[in-house]
């Protein structure tokens, strides 16, 4: 028995209220497994609703089915603190993307994981903090539109594919340059965090700007993240800023989920079984076990995501069945469930590819 079979068990247990199970839903904690012996805490909304009274007996009933009648499970209900959770108002879970310089498809990877969490049944919010050079309106295909404000003279997101949009591009006349200061752009992303109509989520993706600045650092110290995202071509140039911005994470003490690699090889469409390594091959996995991070995996160059990017659609829902589009929506699992790790103090023993 470990911490990963305990966990998996756990996601046949569904909330009937959030219809999504405890694990993903962060509801599992102090987890602490020795031998046949499970003892962990399951926070819960209401205590005395019937989910509640009943669901110490079914985590015991699904581990036991899992690992035999003599495991012993120790549950400990417990009403959900104001305050721990959510994360933040409206949302469970802030979740931040970078990189440590531009170009190596930080807003793709936004983009996409934040889809692909939105197709698994998750509330899926997304805010294009890079304020100088907004990619997520044309990723979404909502360039000509704008977002309302409510009687509260708050903004109302738009929604796309079932993720909630903010992005300075939905603001402002795209053809002309935003030329603010480092305190202006912190502003602007406070106004999208704070002063807008999200609603409930269970993920909020950030899309920060490229580097490891003034402005990046403003940002992850504004709010309370749950982890990051790094993203990284196999190049060592990009490396080099890779590794940055895992430091920077760390000086912030925000946990490093993982790092992706994007352009990791090219397959030709009549020979998919063979990959070039066009930037260099296996960079990111190094620099993550380096690092002591999670690899995410690899993300290949395919025209079918670039075009997919150009025309709003983003290649988990336009083409879930290519490489690419697979390979987010593992990160996206992966994700997930060190986020219920993290809830249960530890990272579950996911195999990482």
């Amino acid at each position: 028995m470990t911490r990963k079979s305990v966990l998996s068990a756990l996601t046949a247990i569904v909330d009937p209220d959030r219809k999504t199970d405890i694990v993903r839903l962060g509801r599992v904690q102090d987890l602490d497994v020795k031998g046949n012996r499970a003892a962990f805490t399951v926070s819960v909304d209401n205590p005395g609703s019937p989910f509640a009274q009943r669901v110490a007996d079914r985590c015991r009933a699904v581990i036991q089915a899992k690992h035999g009648d003599d495991t012993q499970v120790q549950v400990n209900i417990v009403g959900i603190r104001r305050g721990k959770v959510p994360i933040r108002p409206g949302a469970n879970h802030l979740i931040a993307v970078a990189s440590g310089k531009g170009g190596v498809g930080k807003s793709t990877v936004a983009v996409n994981l934040a889809a692909a969490l939105a197709l698994r049944g998750f509330r899926t919010g997304l805010v294009d903090t890079d304020i100088y050079g907004p990619s997520v309106p044309t990723m979404f295909g909502v360039e000509n539109e704008r977002p309302r404000v409510n009687k509260a003279r708050k903004i109302i997101p738009l929604e796309k594919h079932g993720v909630r949009l903010l992005s300075m591009g939905l603001l402002v006349d795209p053809s002309n340059a935003v030329i603010w200061r480092g305190p202006m752009v912190s502003s602007a992303v406070r106004q999208f965090l704070g002063d807008a109509e999200w609603g409930t989520l269970d993920f909020l993706v950030l899309d920060l700007p490229p580097g490891t600045g003034d402005i990046q650092l403003t940002i992850v110290q504004t709010v309370s993240l749950t982890g990051a995202v790094i993203v990284s071509t196999p190049q060592r140039v990009a490396l080099a800023d890779a590794r940055k911005g895992i430091a920077m994470f760390e000086q912030v003490n925000v946990p490093v989920l993982g790092v992706i690699e994007n352009m990791a090889f090219f397959s030709p469409p009549d020979l998919p079984d063979r990959k070039y390594y066009l930037f260099g091959q296996g960079g990111a996995r190094k620099l993550a076990k380096s690092s002591g991070v999670p690899f995410l995996g690899e993300v290949p160059l395919e025209q079918r995501l670039r075009r997919a990017g150009d025309e709003g659609v983003p290649i988990v829902v336009a083409a879930p069945e290519c490489a690419s589009a697979r390979a987010f929506a593992a990160a996206a699992e992966h994700i997930v469930f060190a986020v219920a790790g993290q809830a249960a103090t530890v990272l579950p023993e996911i195999e990482y590819r």
